[in-house]
Formats: C-alpha cells, sequence, structure tokens
C-alpha cells in the first residue's frame, strides 16, 4: 500500500549541478539494460543520478547490473497508461522574461531518463504521457521548448516507434497585463474532459466552510459554489483518473503560499478549473482570513480597496488592456510590492487553506476511481522522483533563484518524500502544514506512519539511515513571508501575528 511505504532513496552527486545539453538528453554511458545506444558524448550525471535512485529504492534489485534490469516493471506493465507529471508552472519568471532561470520547472533532462525507464517497463506497448495545468498566462508551446520536448519526442518516434503525447489540461488561457487578467481564450484542455471528484466528509475543508475561501481568480462564488455545505469537489482531468500509474516529477523549490513545493504541491496541476482550488482565506487574520499577515489598518484599507477592485474590473471589458498597468503601478505605489517584501494573498506561513487543497487533491489522485468516486485503495500506481538537481529559493514558486545543490529524491509515498526533502533544505515539518498533516490516520491515508518511521537510502551513505539523523546539507533561503518561521533552527511560530 503507498500509505504504508516508508522507503525513500536520496542521491547527491556534486558533479551534477546543472543540467545536460543539447536535448534529448542522452544518457553519457551505455548501460546493459538500456535499449538504446545513442549517447550524449560526455557525462550525463543527471541521467546517471535517476538511474541510482531507481536502484537505491530496490526496484527489480536481483536484475541490477545486468541487461535484464527493468526497475519499474513491477510498477508499469506492457499496455498501461503512464502519465507524467512535471512541475511546468510557468515558461516565464516572474520578474521578467530575460531571467534565465533553471529552478522555475522541471528539467527535460530528468523526464528523459524517466521515460527511457518507463519504455522500458512497457516493452514499446501502451502510452506515455506528459501532462500538466500549467498557470493561467502560461504559454503552451514555449514551455514545451524549454523542456527540450520536440527533440524528445522526434528522437522517441524515430528511434522506437513510439509517440510520446504532451496534454495542457487547462480549459483556458488569460492574457495578463502586469499581473492582471485582460482577456481569456478557451483551449482544448483534457481530451477525455473532467470529472468532479467530491471529498465531502473526508476533505479538509470540511467543518470550515464559513471561510470566505478564495481561488485563484477573482470570482468568490465560483470557489464557494464547489465548497460549502458538506460538499468539497474538485474537477480532476479525467486523462489523470484514466491513468494506471501517476509519476509525480516536482521541481525542489520554495512556494510562498506552502513553504516548499514538492510532490504534495505538485498535484496542483491534476485539476481543470483552478478557481475551483482555495489558495486563501479573504481578509485580515482577526476577521479569519489569511489573506495578509497582521490585521493593521493597512491592510484593513487594502482588502477594501481589492474588494472593490474585483467587483468592478471585470465589468470594464475591452477597457482592461488599458487601465490594468496604470491600476497595478497604483496599487504597488499605496500598498507595496508581492515580490519585494509585501505580504497578501496568503503568501505566508499562516496560509492555513492551500495546504488542504493540495492533501485533497493528493488524496483525490490516489483514490478516485476512473468515475471520480473514492474506494478504499489507491487506484493507480504512483511515484515521485524530485528534481533537486538546481533548486528555487526565495520568492517562489514564480521568481525563485537557483541554487544548485545535485540533489534527486525520490519514493513511492509521497508525504515521505517531501519530509525527507524539507529535512534536507532545513525546513521543518511541524511547521509546514502541506507535509505534516499529511501524516496519520484518515479514511483515505496519504502516510499512516508518523515521519519518524521513515527509512533513507541513500548515496553517498551519509543520506543512509532515519529521517530525523538527516544532515541539513542544502539549506534554501524560504520565501520573505516564511522567514524565521519555517526553519529547523527557528523560533518562536506560536500562532498567528495579529497587529
Amino acid at each position: 500500500m503507498i500509505s504504508e511505504t516508508r522507503k525513500v532513496a536520496i542521491v547527491h552527486d556534486p558533479k551534477a549541478l546543472a543540467y545536460p545539453r543539447p536535448a534529448p538528453f542522452h544518457p553519457g554511458e551505455a548501460y546493459p539494460e538500456s535499449r538504446f545506444r545513442d549517447l550524449l558524448g560526455a557525462p550525463n550525471p543527471v541521467y546517471a543520478g535517476v538511474r541510482e535512485l531507481l536502484h537505491l529504492l530496490g526496484f527489480d534489485r536481483e536484475r541490477y547490473g545486468t541487461s535484464m534490469w527493468n526497475p519499474l516493471g513491477a510498477l508499469v506493465r506492457p499496455g498501461m497508461t503512464v502519465l507524467l507529471k512535471p512541475n511546468m508552472v510557468r515558461d516565464f519568471h516572474d520578474l521578467g522574461e530575460e531571467i534565465a532561470c533553471e529552478s522555475l520547472i522541471t528539467d527535460g533532462a530528468i523526464l528523459r531518463a524517466v521515460v527511457d525507464y518507463v519504455h522500458l517497463a512497457l516493452e514499446g506497448r501502451g502510452r506515455i504521457l506528459i501532462a500538466d495545468s500549467p498557470h493561467s498566462d502560461c504559454r503552451w508551446e514555449r514551455l514545451l521548448e524549454r523542456l527540450g520536448w520536440t527533440a524528445l519526442s522526434e528522437y522517441y518516434a524515430d528511434r522506437a516507434g513510439f509517440r510520446l503525447e504532451a496534454l495542457d489540461l487547462r480549459p483556458e488561457y488569460v492574457v495578463k497585463h502586469d499581473g492582471v487578467i485582460v482577456d481569456r481564450v478557451r483551449l482544448a484542455g483534457d481530451p477525455r474532459g473532467y470529472v468532479a471528484v467530491d471529498l465531502g466528509p473526508h476533505s479538509f475543508f470540511a467543518g470550515i466552510e464559513n471561510r470566505r475561501l478564495r481561488g485563484a481568480e477573482y470570482d468568490l462564488g465560483e470557489t464557494r459554489a464547489h465548497h460549502g455545505g458538506g460538499v468539497h469537489e474538485y474537477p480532476i482531468c479525467r486523462s489523470v483518473l484514466e491513468a494506471d500509474v501517476v509519476i509525480n516529477l516536482p521541481k525542489l523549490k520554495t512556494h510562498k503560499k506552502a513553504g516548499l513545493t514538492l510532490s504534495l504541491k505538485n498535484m496542483i496541476g491534476i485539476n481543470g478549473n483552478k478557481n475551483w482550488l482555495p489558495h486563501h482565506s479573504e481578509g485580515v487574520p482577526a476577521a479569519g482570513g489569511d489573506q495578509f499577515d497582521t490585521s493593521s489598518v493597512r491592510n484593513r484599507l487594502e482588502y477594501a480597496t481589492l474588494v472593490l477592485f474585483k467587483a468592478h474590473f471585470e465589468k470594464l471589458g475591452p477597457l482592461r488592456r488599458i487601465v490594468a498597468r496604470p491600476v497595478k503601478a497604483a496599487g504597488r505605489a499605496a500598498f507595496g510590492d508581492t515580490n519585494r517584501g509585501r505580504v497578501r494573498s496568503g503568501n505566508w506561513w499562516g496560509n492555513d487553506t492551500i495546504w488542504r487543497t493540495c492533501l485533497d487533491l493528493m488524496r483525490a489522485n490516489l483514490y478516485a476511481d476512473r468515475d471520480g468516486r473514492l474506494q478504499e485503495t489507491p487506484q493507480r500506481g504512483y511515484l515521485s522522483i524530485v528534481d533537486g538537481i538546481v533548486a528555487g529559493e526565495g520568492n517562489g514558486p514564480l521568481a525563485p533563484e537557483d541554487r544548485p545543490c545535485g540533489l534527486l529524491v525520490g519514493g513511492e509515498n509521497p508525504a515521505a518524500v517531501d519530509a525527507v526533502c524539507a529535512r534536507l533544505v532545513g525546513f521543518d515539518i511541524e511547521k509546514l502544514p502541506i507535509v505534516i498533516r499529511a501524516f496519520g490516520e484518515h479514511r483515505y491515508p496519504l502516510a499512516a506512519f508518523a515521519p519518524s518511521a521513515i527509512e533513507c537510502s541513500g548515496s553517498p551513505a551519509r543520506y543512509t539511515g532515519a529521517y530525523h539523523d538527516l544532515p541539513g546539507d542544502f539549506p534554501l533561503a524560504p520565501h520573505f513571508g516564511w522567514v524565521g518561521h519555517v526553519e529547523l533552527a527557528a523560533h518562536g511560530a506560536g500562532s498567528r501575528r495579529d497587529g
């Protein structure tokens, strides 16, 4: 059972501080199990790291080092549909398109190694999809270009006669001017459609329906229509529910709302409408909200101004393109810049909303059947491989700074993998609700054991042993809204501030 699997593998290679180029990211040597013999012509420690990670997890242990080694064979069988879920949040950095940032999305070199071992297990029969529902203003084709997707898919078509499929799961793309939505474009979305999965009383939102839950955009009514009266539902992409196996490929980086974005946070991308997903609760802490970090007069005034703006901006029609930039500039001048020290939109350690959404989505991913009904046992295979070759720190997930780490972490339990990652980067999971609340008994458990029961297998050996003995060798600077409240050495996280 996924909920009882405690083993996590860790690979650190100090030579793997950058990604191999060019696409399609061939391995650096011919391994005994390889079906293709095309080589990069230089070492590829990223590919070697993924291979070692699968070995450390004990997959097909007896045949390792032989031509018959098939590490994913117990998870993936011929004829299956395997969905790979990278972190494909956006094709550009929030502070400008000219910023070259390798910690923004899962790298194509990770994808290539995983595709090779999935294809090996499928024996050429079945489907491999990469799929995500990226940020609403992301340009999908540009994102695929960053992944090296064309080179990889053409390589597989030419070399193996096998079609790799890429799915943009969003139903619409939005045009933004300076972060303000001015237009919407309908997209094809998931070709298999969407299924409303209702977690009802088993949702982490059960019992707190009185909050003003806010989704990704302006319409509070749409979010609350799907979270209230005992209903807590999410529009899960049917391509995910119809997959036999989901392999989660998150990026290791900090997150302004969740603290860290890893396996559990990466499930945001399996849904078809981000406005069904509560991101924060409207208002100041004194009124039960987590939109702001204090209940100061300034924050109350900003909240009132935002309510007025959201109520009327959509009605401006074509004028939105003209007024968006000056309105946003006026807002920054009056209330501060979100990317430069100003806490708003739930971007702080007191966000008590987003973790609930993410854990609900992981539960749906594991336990919802093809028709969206929750079952007592997991409905599809699952594996996490976290890309920490170049991690992201600071103002993540949309404006991180690169932090080369040469790190890969993987396992069959998402909560265990995320707990290990948090420990390695110096974060305290007791202060990360998205991680700690994933552990414990539940009708649909994610991790039915304590973090102390996690078993680590590492290369080098310093990463082998008990979870609590792991060294924090890769400290990441938190988002400014989390500084002093998430680090292992920090004190005084306490309850919410209210000033």
